[in-house]
């Protein structure tokens, strides 16, 4: 460490403030006192130290420069993959007695001056020792531990990275697509010799199906060391078979596909078993069953439009509406088709009411629906007013006005992205009645008039909710142009067809009056995963209550039943459960308040990734790769005494970081008991003294 002192004014002035001490002291003490002289001169001493140094720090303010140097010793991390994968081509013991070898190796750098940090493909989770890891993940993801090991030491002296691994990457992007700026020793585990497998590589399904509807479940299934077999695959339910098929594979590494069809019978989340035959000989069974879950609704929300007439419009609404599975689009326009006998969800009246009477008498049928109104110029606006209270557009007929949209930044019945939200500022006039608006404490905008440049205070789309039914009114028409523009300026519709999305959904969606509301976080969780409950209760007059025991009941597929209890507090509404094996849960939460029993039932998937069954075929040229690309070297598991010396034989020297701290001597603490001490013993001599 380095210090010096240095001055922020002149250093003349430091003779300035030893006259002004000295000449303080004289003054003070020249005439003779009743005490001894050794004391007078001890207190004029005293008094020109104090004099001095107050004045030193009003006149020059002295600061303290201090360079610290720190050395960095480098370091060494073992990233270790304790991946499923791993047990599978080398025997537990094998590997315990490698890890040991691996903790002798860490012991011997730390000897030479190393620093040796142990982490495995937990991200910030580090070991004291390899011989505490267990390789137990179901997934292998090396790049982000490469990564977690690239970001943890950043700026830090770090000298090489040991990776132990047998190279199956499963998850996440390879670690040859990163870039590392320090070199991968690799130690390469596992066995390269292609194992004698069938295995199910992929599944592909729906994740929704429709009550009553046939749907399609294929399976990808590969072939290794079994040329020339026929085998058979099945798709089954609660141990019951649906479908099979027969595959003849030709040579060995052949892919064929099997291509079950099923009929989605109970509504909920159904679980389907994907398997195929188990041949004599093969490595693992583990791969040849897969899980598929599939939610099967009732059907889709229906919307219908009724529309005076044909127009641009309903063809950009259409095409908005029909990208969710979930909604059916239904058009009517009377007196050109005839109006289907369906129950609908929601209705949008595009220019109706309108001035020919044309569709105003469905006005009444759908009175109690979620509605969106589009006015445009056949828009009869005296019957608007007067079916619709939370917006009254006051003007003379036949007069429009061209505006384009601004997006409100305030609304917050549901998000929408301000990169897409800006877009609207860009977006082609639509036409609306040039007219006065005046909107209800009710009515919520989300879309404001621009004319021109100046935004306006005037409400262009809305939202409001009287008695539980939901509305909207579009104040313009011609927004398909809005949606051209869109294309025409990003080559895609995204930004209306999800602002479209959003307002259907939102319009559609019943409001939950439910007391207590108990909900998983996601509808699917990983089996190594906690599954997490929110919790939420609330009184009569639905203001958030906490401290209300909650009595939560899993079932499994089986009907076996496990009851969990648990108390949300202000700070912690959350529950979370461990351990659950993969299968479809169906809950009840049960709490009991004030005003009777409240219930909250649901259901939700545990899923098995079973990717670490996929490959058991070790991949030591991605290990090879990642070393040389990284000036590193590649080693096996019996080369551990020549990775050590090749570890030893090039290390980085320490890494000297030096800090500079300033400080000034007038906020320094003991420089002001320093002179509260030289005050307080003057004093007090002179007190003592009888000077005072």
């Amino acid at each position: 460490m380095k210090s010096n002192i240095m001055w922020q004014g002149s250093a003349w002035l430091l003779l300035v403030c030893l006259a002004v001490g000295a000449l303080y002291a004289w003054l003070l003490y020249q005439k003779k006192a009743t005490w001894t002289t050794r004391t007078n001169r001890i207190l004029a001493g005293s008094r020109f130290v104090l004099v001095t140094i107050i004045c030193i720090l009003l006149l020059l303010n002295p600061y303290l420069r201090q360079i610290i140097n720190k050395e960095e010793r480098p370091a060494v991390v073992f990233a270790v993959d304790n991946s499923q994968s791993i047990t599978a081509g080398i025997d537990t013991a094998r590997l315990q007695k490698l890890y040991t070898r691996l903790d002798e190796v860490a012991e011997k750098l730390r000897q030479k001056g190393l620093e040796v940090e142990i982490q495995a493909l937990e991200a910030n989770k580090t070991f004291p020792k390899v011989q505490g890891i267990k390789p137990t993940l179901p997934v292998s993801n090396l790049g982000g531990m490469l990564n977690s090991v690239k970001n943890n030491y950043e700026n830090r002296n770090l000298d090489k990275v040991v990776l132990v691994s047998d190279g199956i990457h499963n998850q996440g992007l390879s670690p040859l697509f990163s870039t590392f700026n320090f070199p991968i020793y690799t130690l390469a585990l596992g066995d390269t010799t292609p194992k004698r497998d069938l295995r199910i590589r992929a599944v592909l399904a729906n994740k929704v199906a429709y009550q009553g509807n046939e749907f399609p479940i294929v399976a990808e299934i590969e072939n290794f060391g079994f040329p020339n077999r026929t085998v058979t695959a099945y798709l089954s339910q609660n141990g019951a078979i649906l479908d099979k098929k027969t595959l003849s594979f030709k040579g060995d590494g052949d892919l064929q596909t099997a291509t079950f069809y099923t009929t989605a019978k109970q509504k909920g989340i159904q679980h389907y078993v994907v398997s195929v035959d188990v041949l004599e000989g093969e490595f693992t069974a583990q791969n040849n069953t897969r899980d598929v879950y599939v939610e099967v609704i009732e059907g889709k929300e229906k919307v219908l439009v009724v529309a005076a007439a044909p127009h641009p419009d309903i063809k950009a609404l259409r095409s908005a509406i029909d990208k969710n599975e979930n909604y059916s689009f239904d058009l009517h326009i009377p007196n050109v088709n005839q109006l289907k006998p369906e129950k609908y969800d929601m209705v949008i009246f595009h220019q109706i009411p309108n001035v020919r009477k044309v569709g105003n008498d469905l006005l009444d049928k759908f009175k109690d629906l979620p509605t969106w109104y589009i006015l445009g110029a056949q828009t009869d606006l005296n019957e608007f007013n007067r079916i619709y209270k939370d917006l009254k557009i006051t003007g003379r007929f036949g007069r429009t006005d061209q505006v384009t949209p601004s997006f409100n930044k305030t609304f917050a019945k549901f998000t929408f992205d301000n990169a897409k939200s800006n877009l609207f500022d860009k977006l082609p006039p639509v036409t609306v009645p040039f007219a006065e608006y005046t909107t209800s404490n009710a009515a919520e905008v989300i879309l404001y008039q621009r004319v021109g440049n100046l935004a306006t205070e005037k409400p262009l789309l809305i939202v409001s909710q009287d008695a539980g039914r939901k509305t909207a009114v579009l104040a313009g028409e011609n927004s398909w142009q809005w949606r051209m523009e869109e294309f025409a300026r990003q080559n895609s519709h995204t930004s209306y067809d999800e602002l479209i999305g959003k307002l259907v959904q939102y319009l559609s969606t019943k409001e939950d009056k439910r007391r207590l509301r108990v909900y998983p976080i996601n509808q699917e969780f990983y089996d190594f995963e906690k599954v997490t409950f929110e919790s939420e209760l609330y009184n009569e007059i639905y203001e958030r209550v906490y401290g209300q025991k909650i009595t939560l009941t899993l079932r499994n597929e089986a009907g076996k039943a496990t009851t969990y209890s648990f108390t949300p507090s202000e700070g912690n509404t959350r529950f979370e459960i461990s351990d659950l094996p993969q299968g479809v849960y169906r809950y009840e939460a049960v709490s009991e308040t004030k005003g009777g029993v409240e219930r909250s039932v649901g259901e939700f998937t545990v899923r098995s990734m079973q990717l670490e069954s996929l490959s058991t075929t070790a991949d030591h040229n991605l290990l090879r790769q990642l070393s040389d690309k990284t000036n590193g070297k590649f080693f096996t598991a019996n080369e551990i005494d020549k990775m050590t010396e090749a570890i030893l034989a090039n290390i980085k020297p320490n890494l000297l970081h030096s800090t500079e701290e300033i400080s000034e001597f007038i906020n320094l603490k003991w420089l002001f008991f320093l002179l509260l001490a030289l005050a307080t013993f003057e004093w007090a001599t002179r007190k003592y003294q009888g000077g005072y």
